[in-house]
């Protein structure tokens, strides 16, 4: 049996190191369950020495593989091309800078044993976290979770453990905008959650900037609601209806009181505001149609520019 660990990296010299190391700590646990693994770093366009330090620990041990892209891809590029070229009977996707920690895998394949299909980690406590970030991180999964009926659990990490089959399942869709926490939800199967305190990174920053983690939840919410399509509608009605009764209006104040002229300033708010929601909707409305646009396209997710020991799978550069 082999366990495949796919690990994206942006800019991360500083950590595939310590990674590694965390990560080979488990190779006792591994030996008991007659269970091989390899680590498939995915190096998403890195501007720093990434790719040659994880040179360096392929020189060292050939069970760790590389797939560079030619440019930034974004995360969600990363997983799919490491759940493409994964060979494992098991995958686990992490990420490199150890606010995934390895040590939790033994506890996550006691749930495989239990039966399940995927194990999956949420942090418990956003410590450590810009409170503005918690605040609207926290928005973010009730507003998901009430547009869409696909549940996407709050604090859930891209940490998780799953079989062959769940990995097939994903792979089955093959969209070109990705929202991972949402496939996982919407493939189904039975998984267990675990829950542990959140880690601080020891090296590194993050790159994820608030206004990246704007669109990256305005991606998830598109890909998995019709929703804010229906709310868009639900206002259009709102307003025709609004306007139909301040015309009745404005003809009884007119017969009654003889004053057609005033309350122009009020006026002028109420098409402000009017004005202000079309352009919403209309925006709401060219997003979807956005997203459709680079679909029908079928541009490939990724392109490789760089492989070591790698199978096949995305497209070369």
């Amino acid at each position: 049996m082999l366990l495949t660990a796919i690990v994206p990296c942006y800019n991360e010299e500083e950590t595939v190191a310590d990674f590694y190391t965390e990560f080979i700590k488990n190779r006792e646990f591994f030996d008991s369950r007659s269970l091989d693994y390899e680590i498939l770093f995915i190096d998403d366009g890195s501007t720093d020495r990434t790719v040659e330090e994880v040179k360096k620990l392929h020189e060292k041990d050939s069970k760790v593989r590389m797939i560079s892209f030619s440019r930034n891809f974004g995360k969600e590029a990363a997983m799919y091309a490491g759940f493409q070229n994964a060979r494992g009977d098991y995958v686990v996707t992490m990420d490199a800078d150890l606010q995934d920690p390895p040590s939790l895998l033994p506890e996550m394949f006691q749930g495989i044993d239990e039966g399940y299909d995927s194990v999956a980690t949420r942090r418990f406590s956003r410590k450590g976290e810009p409170p503005i970030r918690s605040f609207f991180a926290g928005i973010f999964y009730r507003l998901a979770n009430a547009l869409s009926k696909t549940e996407i659990v709050d604090g859930a990490r891209d940490y998780r453990l799953m079989t062959r089959q769940v990995v097939d399942a994903i792979l089955s869709m093959t969209e070109y905008n990705r929202f991972t926490k949402g496939i996982y939800g919407w493939v189904g199967f039975k998984t267990k959650w675990i829950a542990f305190e959140n880690v601080e990174r020891t090296k590194g920053t993050s790159k994820w900037s608030f206004w990246k983690l704007f669109l990256y939840a305005i991606e998830g919410i598109i890909a998995f609601s019709t929703a804010p399509l229906a709310i868009a509608s639900f206002l259009g009605v709102l307003f025709c209806f609004l306007a139909f009764v301040l015309i009745v209006v404005i003809i009884v104040r007119t017969l009654v009181f003889g004053d057609p002229t005033s309350g122009w300033p009020s006026l002028v708010c109420i098409i402000a505001l009017i004005s202000g929601v079309q352009l919403f909707c209309l925006g709401i409305v060219g997003q979807y149609l956005s997203k459709a646009y680079l679909e029908v396209k079928r541009r490939p997710l990724y392109l490789v520019k760089e492989e070591l020991d790698t199978g096949a799978g995305g497209e070369k550069a």
